[in-house]
């Protein structure tokens, strides 16, 4: 089964893992600190909540696609090229206390989508945190729009 993913970086964590709780009405399937996600089954969405800045407004981190395996992967990454998408490709890397492999490519306002697998638990991603990536591995919007961090901006066609 896929589901889409929809990653929002929050300032007020805790209030918005009730919220999106009692939304959804399903508890986090994994929290971490700084981060939770709910692996919704109805309708089918992958909700990523990352700690923001306190105070600050909810915003859109990026979007994805979440996969089965890695080839629907590598599937989406040949077909973003042969549609002249550039992207950037990321196997086994540690990030969101998961370790996964993905493909990223950016839609027509520059917002950031990932097509992904998890392929297992990851640990602490203190020591391998990417250049303009978050405390927990996984790339911030300001990199995105700075190509620093899991952007197909940072790739060739």
């Amino acid at each position: 089964m896929s589901r889409v993913q929809l990653a929002l970086r929050v300032s007020d964590l805790e209030g918005s893992i009730a919220f999106y709780s009692s939304l959804f009405g399903a508890e986090p399937a994994k929290r971490r600190p700084g981060y939770a996600n709910f692996a919704i089954a109805e309708p089918p969405l992958k909700l990523v909540l990352i700690e923001g800045t306190p105070d600050a407004p909810t915003v859109l981190d990026h979007l994805g696609v979440e996969v089965e395996s890695t080839e629907q992967v590598g599937d989406a990454t040949r077909r973003f090229k042969d549609s002249g998408l550039a992207t950037f490709e990321e196997t086994d890397t540690d990030c969101c206390y998961a370790v996964q492999d993905k493909v990223w490519v950016h839609g027509p306002g520059k917002e950031p989508w990932e097509v992904y697998v998890v392929k297992g638990e990851g640990g602490s991603t203190s020591t391998s945190v990417p250049s303009g990536a978050d405390s927990a591995g996984c790339c911030t919007t300001a990199a995105a729009d700075e190509a620093a961090c899991c952007t197909p901006a940072a790739a060739s066609a």
